[in-house]
């Protein structure tokens, strides 16, 4: 066995599907769990919601997670290009923000399930998005087998399309409000910096 791995090192050849380091390993390990939580959060809470919008984002986003969810595991345990490269998320909601907040009561952790509302679930639905997104990110940075990083890294906009139409969904609705600075200390900042003129070469 410890020729067989000196062999590998050595000469390179290493079969397609075990082409993955370590740290690539337990970090996808890590992606893939974290998918099947999402997608059973997203089956679990589905059943108590009451706004169709809502459920209609659950569905759309539950399928496209789920054919992705797919395409990891087929590159993961291959090392090879999927069958179904990773497709591009397609939010139906607008970019319009609500900006400002409004006095609301403080918020609590739920004491029973008939406390569960579509703020309580689209609250939950970003925070599994947003963490889909993070272990995704460091997956793709530990990633060696070009394949699974492409996926990992090509899948990242979709989490933040899915997060952003979840928060857009929440804004509208009241659940999720965005503060903003004072426009003269937004201002100050934006304008804070200065583009860069073209570049010296280096000696």
């Amino acid at each position: 066995m410890q020729f067989e791995q000196h062999h590998n090192i050595e000469t390179g050849a290493i079969p397609q599907q075990l082409n993955h380091g370590a740290h690539e390993v337990l970090d996808v390990h890590e992606v893939l769990g974290g998918a099947i939580n999402t997608l059973n959060t997203y089956t679990m809470l589905g059943q108590y919601v009451q706004d169709p919008e809502l459920r209609s984002i659950i569905e759309r986003q539950k399928q496209f997670m789920t054919d992705e969810y797919n395409t990891t595991v087929e590159c993961f345990q291959t090392g090879q290009d999927p069958a179904v490269p990773t497709q591009s998320y397609k939010m139906a909601e607008g970019n319009d923000f609500t900006y400002g907040l409004k006095p609301t009561q403080p918020k609590q952790p739920i004491q029973s399930a008939a406390q569960i509302n579509d703020e309580v679930i689209s609250c939950n639905l970003l925070y599994a998005v947003k963490g889909g997104a993070t272990a995704k990110t460091m997956a793709a940075l530990e990633s060696t087998n070009p394949v699974v990083r492409r996926v990992l890294a090509d899948s990242l906009p979709n989490c933040i399309e899915m997060a952003y139409e979840i928060s857009l969904y929440q804004n509208k609705h009241g659940y999720y409000q965005v503060p903003q600075l004072a426009q003269q200390d937004m201002q100050q900042i934006q304008n804070g910096y200065a583009p860069v003129s073209a570049l010296p070469p280096l000696h």
